[in-house]
C-alpha cells in the first residue's frame, strides 16, 4: 500500500508538470501570434496616417488660401500669392492674384499682378485661360516691362493649344503668325531662334493636314477633289519632303479619273495623266514610282492613238 500511494503521487505530479508546460507553450505561441501582427499593423497603418497627414497640410492650405481670400486684405493676399509664386505653386497664387487684382486698378502694382496672374495659369498649364488674361494685359499695359515676357507667352499658349495634324489646324495658323510677330517686334530677342524652329515645326503640321485631307479623297476615290488637293498642298509647301509623292499621287489621281471615266471624258483626262507623269519625271527620273506610271501613260497613249487624237506632250527622254 505504502508503495502503490508514492506511484500514485508521482503520477500526479508528473501530470500536474505536464499541465504547466503545456500552459507555458500556449502563452509562447499566442505571444508569437499577436506580436508579429501588432507590428504589422503598425507599419500598414503607418503610411496612410503620412498620406493622411499630407492631405491634412494640402487641406490646411487650400483653407489658408481661401481664409486669406475673405479677409479682404489686398496687401496679405498679394504678399501670399508672392510667396506661393516663389515656390511654384502655381494654382493658389493664381487665385491670391485673381483675387486682390481689383484693388489695384490704377495702381503701380496693377500690371505686375496682372503679369504674375496670367504667368501662374500659363505655368500651370491652364493655356486657355492664361491666353485670355495675356490678351487683355497686351491691351491695357504696352509699355509694361513684362509685354515682351508676356507676349512671348501668349505665343506658346497658342502653340500648346494647337492639336495635332488630324484636326483642324485653325490655331496653329494662329500660333505661327504669333511668333512670326513677335520675331518682328523682337528681333534681337534671345527666343528667336527657338521661335523660328517652333515656326518651322508648325508649318510641317500644316503641311501634314493638307496631305492628310488630299489622300483621303484619293483613299475614298474621289480622285478630282484629290487632285485638287494635291496640287493646293504643293502650291502652299512647294519644297516639302513629300513633293514626289504628291507629284505621284496626282498622276495615279488622273489615270484613275480617266480610267473610270465616260468615254467623253477620257480623251482629255487621259493627256492629264501624261502632264501628271512627265511632271514628275522631269524632277525626278529616278524615282520608284517611275515603273507604275509607265504602265498608266501606255493605256493613255494606246487610248489617244486608237482615236487618233494628236498628242502633245513629248517626254525628254522618249
Amino acid at each position: 500500500m505504502h508503495d502503490l500511494a508514492r506511484i500514485r503521487a508521482h503520477k500526479n505530479r508528473r501530470t500536474s508538470d505536464m499541465k504547466r508546460v503545456h500552459k507555458i507553450l500556449l502563452v509562447a505561441v499566442v505571444a508569437l501570434l499577436v506580436c508579429p501582427l501588432h507590428s504589422f499593423g503598425e507599419v500598414v497603418s503607418s503610411q496612410p496616417k503620412r498620406e493622411q497627414k499630407s492631405n491634412t497640410e494640402s487641406n490646411k492650405e487650400i483653407k489658408g488660401v481661401h481664409r486669406i481670400i475673405k479677409s479682404g486684405d489686398p496687401q496679405l493676399m498679394y504678399s501670399k500669392g508672392l510667396e506661393f509664386y516663389n515656390i511654384d505653386k502655381w494654382r493658389k497664387a493664381s487665385d491670391l492674384f485673381d483675387a486682390c487684382r481689383g484693388y489695384y486698378v490704377g495702381s503701380e502694382r496693377e500690371d505686375s499682378i496682372a503679369f504674375f496672374a496670367a504667368r501662374s495659369k500659363f505655368k500651370n498649364r491652364n493655356y486657355a485661360d492664361a491666353t485670355l488674361q495675356l490678351e487683355d494685359f497686351r491691351r491695357k499695359f504696352g509699355r509694361s516691362i513684362f509685354l515682351e515676357d508676356a507676349e512671348a507667352m501668349l505665343a506658346m499658349c497658342s502653340y500648346y493649344l494647337a492639336p495635332g495634324p488630324s484636326r483642324d489646324q485653325t490655331i496653329t495658323t494662329q500660333a505661327i503668325i504669333a511668333f512670326t510677330e513677335f520675331i518682328e517686334r523682337y528681333p534681337n530677342s534671345k527666343r528667336v531662334e527657338a521661335f523660328s524652329k517652333l515656326i518651322e515645326e508648325l508649318h510641317g503640321r500644316l503641311l501634314e493636314k493638307a496631305y492628310i485631307n488630299a489622300y483621303t479623297y484619293y483613299k475614298i476615290q474621289r480622285y478630282k477633289s484629290a487632285v485638287v488637293a494635291f496640287r493646293n498642298a504643293l502650291k502652299q509647301f512647294p519644297d516639302t519632303p513629300y513633293r514626289e509623292e504628291i507629284l505621284y499621287h496626282i498622276a495615279a489621281s488622273q489615270y484613275r479619273l480617266a480610267h473610270n471615266s465616260i468615254e467623253s471624258k477620257q480623251a482629255e483626262r487621259y493627256l492629264n495623266v501624261l502632264d501628271s507623269y512627265y511632271s514628275l519625271i522631269n524632277e525626278f527620273p529616278e524615282s520608284k514610282y517611275r515603273k507604275e506610271l509607265e504602265r498608266y501613260t501606255k493605256e493613255a497613249k494606246d487610248f489617244l492613238d486608237k482615236n487618233n487624237i494628236a498628242n502633245n506632250n513629248k517626254n525628254n527622254g522618249n
